[in-house]
């Protein structure tokens, strides 16, 4: 009877390593999402960081016309990665607004001037509180908003080529 008893810690650690194979072939989804998606812009208003943009504030969201809201640093890489989709969105007529976390004016000029500028307005979040309050868990990440005001998308992370179809098809449905 106690002769199985030397093989429970071998069966013990077999199952062990079953649990962590099974995981790392498929990991669970540790994306953030916001609980703001269907929901109105929450209440904000920010002051611009860049000379030549304006500043953006939660009123203007309701004016009617759907824009995309980017949420991004200058000292962010995937934010250097995704300008170029940025400024393709922008070519195919999408209004972007940006919101820049943590940052100074100085270094979103450098940002600008480096890899385009595809913003209509841009705010100045340095203490990152308009960013949380949107339920936004890093940088980048974009919200697609309606001419109402609501948020109908959620993109977490940068926008690749491959998000471009859904992002534009997503701004001109709302």
């Amino acid at each position: 009877m106690r002769h199985w008893l030397r093989w429970l810690p071998l069966a013990a650690f077999l199952a062990v390593v079953a649990v962590v194979a099974i995981q790392l072939y498929r990991p669970a989804d540790r994306t953030v999402r916001s609980a703001l998606v269907g929901k109105a812009m929450p209440d904000f208003a920010l002051k611009p960081i860049a000379p030549d943009r304006p500043g953006i504030a939660t009123a203007m969201f309701a004016d009617g016309h759907p824009r995309l809201v980017n949420i991004f640093a200058s000292w962010c890489v995937p934010c250097i990665a995704e300008a170029p989709q940025l400024l393709r969105l922008k070519a195919m007529g999408i209004e972007i607004d940006g919101v820049a976390v943590h940052d100074k004016p100085a270094d979103i000029a450098d940002f600008l001037a480096a890899g385009g500028n595809p913003y209509a307005r841009i705010g100045d979040d340095r203490m990152g509180r308009v960013q949380l309050s949107l339920g936004s868990s890093g940088v980048p990440e974009s919200f697609v908003i309606d001419g109402k005001g609501r948020i109908v998308l959620q993109h977490v992370g940068g926008i690749r080529d491959d998000d471009i179809a859904e992002i534009a098809a997503a701004v001109r449905g709302a």
